[in-house]
């Protein structure tokens, strides 16, 4: 039976109800040589933002997945200190992210060794933690929209490897569509099913013919800015709509890239609330007769499915 790997065990489909697929809970954005996440104190990210999961609590949300990977301060002593005092599932990453934020010793490393690195975070416990993480994270460089840094690749690859070896799924932060059919070559040719790979900001890609095509391969495709300054609601229920019309119904995922405690800001920087989903952007998703079966897949399944192994 497929279970969902958290910080608080592993929970079953019918343990859980809305779940939040891409939020962060802690970031550093600072300068990477700065490493501000090394000294950040407990206690104060769990002062900071527990009182934004109990708000995401009551609005329904029943576990979030955080998608802060190496290279951008991933802390997951903190996700277990967050999840402990609110008694919230939190699912954890490992992977990397792009460049120019790899670590020396992700760049050092072959792909024989993070292939390994990640089965051992996948199975054992990660971050020198006892907590499993639930899938891998990894990501392009985004003032390069025309293909994969080598040392991109080389981290996809040895994620393809261990996806295989743990059935973890794989989310991709790609900003181009033509980049993500390259991953999915990538990673077929590793012996990786595009089926268990997540296109992650896909609505950063205009060209919606694109999310059909990544979609056709099997992949989810995930719009999950909603309730940011980039887009429109209203541009978001049109994604919403095209991908239901083209039969895409299990391959979609929302969520809302909020949150976070980030180290290099004065007392963690500006929250933003995980609330908007379900308090803004789903009644309107209703209103335009999308039916409740169908946001409960949106909302409910399609997490699951995507993450839980």
């Amino acid at each position: 039976m497929p279970e969902l790997i958290t910080t608080r065990g592993t929970f079953t489909r019918e343990e859980l109800g809305l779940i939040l697929p891409h939020e962060h809970v802690f970031t550093d954005l600072g300068p990477m040589e700065a490493a501000n996440w090394r000294g950040v104190k407990l206690d104060e990210v769990v002062d900071a933002v527990s009182p934004e999961i109990e708000r995401a609590k009551a609005a329904g949300v029943t576990a979030l997945v955080e998608c802060t990977p190496e290279g951008v301060g991933r802390r997951v002593d903190v996700l277990e200190a967050v999840s402990a005092a609110t008694e919230f599932p939190i699912v954890v990453p490992t992977g990397v992210y792009q460049e120019p934020r790899i670590p020396d010793w992700v760049r050092e490393a072959s792909e024989d060794e993070l292939a390994e690195w990640m089965c051992t975070e996948l199975t054992d416990g990660a971050d020198g933690t006892d907590v499993r993480a639930a899938w891998i994270k990894v990501s392009t460089d985004d003032d390069d929209p025309d293909g994969i840094a080598d040392s991109e690749e080389k981290i996809l690859r040895a994620a393809a490897r261990a996806g295989t070896a743990t059935g973890a799924v794989i989310g991709s932060h790609t900003l181009s569509g033509d980049v993500v059919h390259q991953q999915l070559d990538v990673i077929e040719d590793a012996g990786y099913s595009p089926e268990r790979f997540i296109w992650i900001h896909a609505q950063a890609e205009p060209n919606r013919d694109l999310h059909a095509e990544v979609a056709d391969r099997g992949a989810f495709v995930e719009y999950d800015w909603i309730g940011g300054e980039d887009q429109s609601d209203e541009t978001y229920l049109d994604h919403v709509e095209a991908a239901l019309e083209g039969g895409y119904a299990d391959n979609l995922l929302l969520s809302q890239d909020r949150g976070w405690y980030d180290p290099s800001e004065p007392g963690g920087g500006t929250f933003r609330p995980y609330t908007y989903l379900v308090e803004e952007f789903l009644p309107k998703l209703e209103a335009r007769g999308i039916d409740e079966a169908t946001v409960r897949r949106l909302t409910r399944d399609n997490p699951f499915d995507a993450y839980a192994r």
